[in-house]
């Protein structure tokens, strides 16, 4: 394999933020996947001055904030299993630790958004079929 494919391909992933990269073609595979120092945050509580200044910079009203579900990759948001399916939580739902929120996929790989923590669903931040970044508030439970 040629060391400049592989440094495109690692620029390329940096320029786009991507987390994993997989390349196949006859006669090669390459599989690329980037680490961070910090472990990914699944739930983070979000103070109140920050979520009104956020809030302001959008153009919202700030509101309360309360703890989130944040995304652990870059993918995209299901909100329920299939499209006839009903969603996995509604606002105002009460979830418990373990609980599917819902579905993100990378790469072609569903994997589970899985409540931290037991609560109510406050607000259901990203829409679906959404692409979400590493980190992204999702799910924001009542404070």
């Amino acid at each position: 394999m040629d060391i400049e494919k592989i440094r495109t391909l690692i620029a390329l992933m940096e320029e786009s933020e991507l987390v994993n990269l997989e390349i196949s073609s006859d006669d090669e595979h390459i599989s690329l996947t980037r680490h961070y120092d910090a472990p990914a945050p699944t739930m983070m509580a979000a103070p109140a001055a920050s979520a009104a200044s956020a809030a302001a910079v959008e153009g919202k009203p700030a509101e309360k904030a309360g703890s989130v579900e944040s995304s652990p990759m870059v993918g995209v948001f299901y909100s329920a299993p299939s499209p006839n399916d009903p969603p996995f939580v509604k606002v105002g739902q009460k979830v418990q630790a373990g609980d599917t929120l819902g579905i993100i996929e990378a790469m072609k790989i569903m994997n589970p958004l899985e409540a931290t923590q037991s609560g109510i669903v406050d607000e259901i931040l990203v829409d679906n079929s959404e692409v979400v970044q590493f980190g992204q508030p999702v799910i924001r439970y009542k404070a």
